[in-house]
């Protein structure tokens, strides 16, 4: 059995459980990186204040890095 998730706002509600844990740890920027066939989660994280940036990392299957300053 499938169950469809999307529409519900987990991703979003992931996202800023995330944003809490990081800040609660004294973070003070946020990094994600995603593949370019993650269209919603691109679209997701500009949404919620992510700047796309420079790769940081060598992912081999990441296409977009993104930050956000969580100050």
């Amino acid at each position: 059995m499938r169950i469809d998730a999307r529409g519900l706002g987990v991703g979003r509600r992931l996202l800023q459980e995330a944003e809490r844990h990081a800040r609660r740890s004294g973070a003070e920027v946020l990094r994600l990186e995603t593949n370019k066939a993650l269209t919603q989660a691109v679209g997701l994280y500009r949404r919620s204040g992510y700047v796309e940036v420079a790769a940081f990392s060598d992912e081999p299957y990441a296409d977009h890095w993104f930050e956000k300053a969580l100050r």
